[in-house]
């Protein structure tokens, strides 16, 4: 399908042609997508779906673009990114926020209402989306105990829900990722509490990620799960590895857990780097290092 046959099926709609992601990713690396959207309702997306849907144009959502590396070849068809369905709602207890809204957005929104159970997710990046296909966590926390139900739309543009239950929650892992099902909201269960101790422990936790992670430099978080009884950090770092640079990518001096780019990396930059840090700690640990980051995209 030419770049005029796709002007024409999503003529009228927030999107852009051949362009490159890498102006999106949080880790500033990506080729073009050959059609880039960003819905504005979860109305607009299910057009979108189902446009793709009937023409049978390839589907890519990205969320919020942070927890994952696009290849330099790009996509092809469609790509969504869902930042713009941003909306947080509050009732009683119940903190409802669409796919789209940040995490740590939508944590201090529980705070402002002195809700409780999501000061753990104060310091991660990324999207409501994201943290649910991901079961995101930190500090103890996992997305999976506070999820009451979650929104879905199918590939076919028809919704449904599923609660806390039906998601099959594991250690960085949820049902959504064998499926094709996109999330468009969320609803979280807390609970009530004590305005100023929430405060204080989301700002503790923004401290310590501030203190220990390499915020000054793009990256997609967290590269690899944690193997069984070890520790990624410590295997990189004993493996000698931190400050290990290809192109514009290097393993963070100041966490071994991620890879930075420092200076116009690329997406195959990026994959050098994580292939090498795997091969060098499984020869010297016997560990092998499984990737938390999604990649994607065409070589």
């Amino acid at each position: 399908m030419t770049t005029n046959d796709l002007r024409e099926l999503f003529l009228d709609l927030n999107v852009k042609f051949d362009e490159e992601l890498k102006k999106y990713t949080n880790t500033k690396t990506g080729g073009k997508a050959d059609v880039l959207a960003f819905p504005d309702s979860i109305e607009e997306t299910e057009k979108l779906i189902k446009i793709a849907k009937k023409n049978n144009v390839p589907l890519t959502i990205l969320g919020n673009a942070s927890n994952l590396i696009v290849k330099d070849g790009g996509i092809r068809g469609l790509v969504v990114i869902l930042q713009h369905l941003n909306q947080i709602t509050v009732d009683g207890t119940k903190v409802t926020a669409q796919a789209g809204a940040s995490l740590i957005g939508t944590t201090r929104v529980a705070a402002k209402h002195s809700l409780t159970g999501m000061e753990f997710a104060s310091g991660i990046p990324g999207s409501i989306g994201g943290a649910i296909f991901m079961n995101a966590g930190a500090y103890g926390g996992e997305i999976k105990n506070i999820v009451e139900s979650v929104k879905l739309l199918t590939r076919n543009g028809e919704y449904k829900t599923y609660t806390v239950d039906e998601l099959d929650f594991g250690y960085r892992h949820s049902r959504l990722q064998s499926e094709d099902d996109i999330v468009v909201a969320a609803t979280f269960k807390l609970e009530h509490g004590d305005i100023k101790k929430i405060r204080e422990r989301m700002e503790e936790l923004s401290f310590l990620r501030a203190s220990k992670q390499p915020l000054e430099y793009p990256s997609c978080g967290s590269v690899f799960k944690r193997p069984a009884g070890h520790f990624t950090g410590k295997l990189v770092h004993d493996s000698g590895l931190q400050g290990y640079t290809v192109g514009g990518v290097q393993v963070s001096k100041k966490h071994a857990g991620f890879i930075v780019n420092i200076g116009n990396g690329t997406g195959k930059d990026y994959l050098d780097v994580i292939h090498h840090v795997q091969a060098v700690v499984k020869e010297k640990f016997d560990v092998e290092l499984e990737t938390e980051v999604r990649i994607i995209g065409e070589d």
